[in-house]
């Protein structure tokens, strides 16, 4: 009987610096994003959902979508890593 290998893929992480205020990360793993709030040396679960099907080259402009009204003029959601 053929033994069927599981493939394991590192999930994929980035960091976002949300209008100067905080710092989330967004993890991409399997079919699913999650999201946590980092102070300093905590991580959190933040309280957002960010859809499946979303791409990794969205991630930023949803986030932007959802905070916004957090916003100054001029501030931006940031890409870290």
């Amino acid at each position: 009987m053929a033994r069927i290998e599981k493939q394991t893929r590192k999930p994929q992480k980035m960091r976002f610096n949300v209008y100067g205020r905080y710092e989330l990360e967004v993890t991409r793993d399997g079919d699913r994003w999650s999201v946590h709030r980092l102070d300093g040396d905590k991580r959190r679960p933040a309280d957002l959902a960010i859809p499946p099907d979303l791409p990794a080259d969205g991630v930023a402009t949803y986030l932007d979508d959802l905070l916004h009204e957090a916003a100054r003029p001029g501030d931006s959601i940031q890409r870290l890593s």
